[in-house]
């Protein structure tokens, strides 16, 4: 247990300090947090095994929201309400126009059957939060006609509708029966 804290700490505390001179360099600090990540794997330098999946599962959790929170409580509200409607049209009908696209490529392109095509459009179609306001806030952009907010706003909302694409499609894919209304009020409830 012990061990487990010290390498927790350190972890944290090579992060904090990489932070800081990586501000110097043109190089996304996300990229270089990956790679540290895949250091502390089983197959990088350090060798840690991950056999507790349920643990690794519990701190991948719990780090997420930390992060999807980090950047909505940075959110200015002010510059976000000009922007919500269109922001809220992205973050649905985008998503779901980006998988379509993505999931048409795939099977195109890769020859795969349908349902395992929108599977992969579903899965990466949202935008990733944490990489935009990162980019955004580290380089202090301030983007022409609200775009910054834009951004911001579709990116911190567009991962329910990929959730719930991702699930239909597994859903189709187990050859389960699907409701859909019945699925969006199992969401909005839970």
């Amino acid at each position: 247990m012990n061990g487990a804290l010290m390498l927790i700490g350190a972890v944290i505390l090579i992060c904090i300090l990489m932070d800081r001179f990586l501000e110097k360099l043109a190089v996304p600090s996300l990229l270089i947090f990956l790679g540290l990540g895949m250091c502390f794997g089983e197959n990088g330098l350090f060798r840690i095994p991950f056999d507790d999946y349920a643990g690794v599962n519990l701190i991948c959790s719990f780090s997420l929201v930390i992060i999807m929170f980090y950047g909505g409580f940075g959110t200015n509200l002010k510059a976000a309400r000009p922007v919500a409607v269109q922001a809220g049209v992205l973050a649905t009908l985008g998503v779901a126009g980006t998988a379509g696209a993505v999931g048409l490529f795939a099977h195109l392109a890769l020859e795969l059957p349908w349902l395992e095509s929108m599977l992969i459009g579903s899965v990466i179609s949202s935008t990733d939060a944490a990489s935009v306001f990162s980019i955004l806030r580290s380089k202090k952009l301030a983007l022409k006609h609200h775009t910054d907010s834009l951004l911001e706003m579709e990116s911190g909302s567009n991962d329910p509708i990929s959730y719930m694409l991702t699930t239909v499609v597994l859903t189709m894919l187990a050859g389960r029966d699907l409701s859909l209304p019945l699925l969006l009020a199992k969401q909005l409830l839970l």
